[in-house]
């Protein structure tokens, strides 16, 4: 369950990204430069944090094709793609929880202590979109917008927690699925924000 949803939220990403990409007028290498960061950047970030080695992408180069192919098609859906905006929005909520608890599992799996582990999946789940954001010359949205990275983190460490206390791991996957994209839209229904800093000199 987790291997689909995951395919189908890198192919959400790679689209984003480039249409990140167009509204930056770059040619069609740098929307699949984007796209790929988008959607690969973060496991990838992961892996070389953690010297989980070969990074994702490299063991299944199936992913780095997904994402290719998923670019080069929104280049050509491109006109009608702000139909499916509301689809996107869900696709990234599902996304984001999918690759926190892919990126928890990395590191449990290695044996590191809860908060890497938790940081690890909030890793995999957030920072393909601050890439994005970076190499658009954009502030990044997750450092702007409603809950996400808490959300990424609250997702990973439920996830954790429910497999230390020996819960089934399929059960554990479901829940923390329903759990953290429930919580995600509703934080973008409500607008739930972590508080912000202003300051002027």
């Amino acid at each position: 369950m987790l291997s689909i949803i995951y395919l189908v939220a890198i192919t959400a990403e790679a689209m984003t990204g480039a249409l990140s990409a167009g509204r930056r007028h770059m040619d069609l290498f740098g929307v699949i430069i984007i796209a790929c960061v988008t959607a690969l950047g973060g496991g990838t970030l992961r892996d070389v944090v953690l010297g989980h080695y070969p990074v994702g992408w490299v063991a299944n180069p199936k992913y780095l094709l997904i994402t290719v192919i998923a670019a080069l098609v929104t280049v050509l859906l491109a006109p009608v793609m702000h139909h499916f905006k509301r689809a996107f929005l869900v696709l990234d909520a599902l996304g984001l929880v999918a690759f926190s608890l892919i990126g928890c599992a990395i590191a449990r799996d290695m044996q590191l202590s809860p908060l890497i582990c938790m940081i690890s999946g909030m890793m995999t789940g957030v920072f393909g979109g601050v890439l994005r954001d970076v190499l658009c010359n954009e502030i990044p949205l997750v450092f702007q917008k409603e809950l996400y990275a808490v959300v990424s983190l609250l997702t990973a460490g439920a996830y954790w927690l429910l497999l230390e206390c020996a819960v089934a791991p399929n059960f554990s996957i479901f829940a923390c699925l329903m759990g953290g994209f429930s919580l995600r839209m509703v934080a973008i229904y409500k607008g739930w924000e972590i508080p912000k800093f202003i300051y002027k000199d």
